[in-house]
């Protein structure tokens, strides 16, 4: 007998989402019938698709909030936070930042669904490093730390960073960003280019500090 949609909700109403894989392991309903039965529930409106075999309730039916920084951990773990989105949050540049933009170890990816759109830049295994857990809107997000954020906007986008470059980005909030971390996470990345990026950042904060206008 098909799973029923109350029984759905009794089995996985309690998370903010859940993923098949889960809910598979949770019923005796075979995997086939099972796809079906959701895809059902998602055009009338019962589920909402976060991408291939992730899914939440709609808000008439959560028991739970659906925080979409959270979601953007999970969505394609692992991950944390990082470039403009986590510049823009700790008010490093003065743009409001739409998009979730993440990093990863995995191949990039973008998802879009009803919460936003989550971009995802990957970056090599041994710069998978300098983000914390930051407690946003009550829930605990893996973040870059603002040291990792740059060193991390500075990988991603190509070309030379120097302070033309720089000063188009509009920086700001220079004081969050200590400068010896700084300079110990760019030597780890063992990049030439992000050594340099960070000598014309300490150039433009010495500016700042001087008053010299930029």
């Amino acid at each position: 007998m098909d799973m029923n949609y109350e029984g759905l909700i009794e089995l996985v109403g309690k998370q903010g989402w859940f993923e098949f894989s889960t809910l598979a392991q949770l019923t005796d309903e075979r995997r086939a019938s099972l796809q079906v039965q959701l895809h059902r529930w998602c055009r009338a409106g019962k589920l909402r698709r976060l991408r291939r075999g992730m899914y939440a309730f709609p808000e008439s039916f959560r028991r739970k909030p659906l925080v979409p920084l959270e979601l953007a951990n999970r969505l394609y773990a692992p991950s944390y936070l990082s470039l403009h989105w986590a510049l823009g949050f700790y008010g490093m540049i003065p743009e409001y930042v739409v998009q979730y933009t993440s990093i990863t170890r995995r191949k990039p990816a973008v998802f879009e669904n009803d919460l936003g759109a989550f971009v995802y830049r990957n970056i090599k295994a041994e710069a998978f490093f300098g983000y914390r857990s930051t407690e946003v809107a009550g829930v605990g997000v893996q973040m870059a730390e603002p040291e990792k954020a740059l060193l991390d906007l500075w990988h991603i986008e190509k070309g030379e960073w120097d302070l033309a470059r720089m000063e188009a980005m509009r920086f700001q909030a220079f004081d969050l960003v200590d400068p010896d971390r700084l300079t110990d996470y760019a030597n780890r990345f063992h990049s030439s280019r992000l050594k340099q990026a960070t000598s014309v950042w300490m150039k433009m904060c010495s500016q700042q500090d001087e008053g010299v206008d930029l």
